[in-house]
């Protein structure tokens, strides 16, 4: 049985879903259980033909000058980075499991594009939430499962950047730190 990499996810975009809106950038931090980072990726990707950023999300991406620098830098077509992607994963040490916070939005992009540039996603049709894991653990509900809730050490004082290999990074670290309390625990 391969080991499990946990493949801590983070994309920016400029809408809510894929297909009409871009993927502006997509970054992962692959982690074994016990915190060790074994590998990273990161690409900003061009925009897709006829899509358009949607109102709301560039009036956000307007207070966040920094992080949209950083996402428009040495882009790169989409289907190129797909398929560097897609080998990235499939040359990783064991069984990639997507995770991330929050995994439905971020999973729905990289599947999408994973799907439409290559036909196939390592990560099947699976992605492991981490606020939803962290409601479990904790025994709490969904608005007591926030980042403003969780134990400092677990964090790391890290804060979120928005930037995405950053962000992948950070939040990576939370799901092991999470994991290890869960099976000491």
């Amino acid at each position: 049985m391969a080991i499990e990499i946990y493949v801590s996810t983070d994309i920016e975009a400029d809408g809510p879903i894929p297909g009409p809106h871009s993927m502006l950038s997509i970054a992962s931090a692959a982690y074994t259980a016990d915190k060790q980072l074994i590998a990273t990726f990161t690409a900003n990707l061009e925009t897709l033909p006829g899509a358009t950023g949607h109102p709301v999300t560039m009036n956000w991406w307007s207070q966040q000058p920094e992080a949209w620098a950083a996402c428009r830098v040495d882009q790169k077509p989409p289907a190129e980075v797909m398929e560097s992607y897609h080998a990235w994963l499939l040359a990783l040490p064991g069984k990639p499991i997507f995770v991330g916070y929050p995994a439905a939005y971020d999973f729905m992009f990289v599947y999408w594009y994973l799907m439409n540039f290559v036909g196939n996603s390592p990560f099947k049709h699976s992605a492991l939430d981490i606020r939803s894991y962290t409601m479990a653990f904790l025994k709490k509900n969904y608005k007591e499962s926030g980042k403003e809730n969780l134990p400092a050490e677990w964090l790391e004082n890290q804060p979120l950047k928005h930037v995405a290999l950053d962000d992948a990074i950070q939040q990576g670290k939370l799901f092991c730190n999470l994991l290890q309390a869960n099976l000491q625990g």
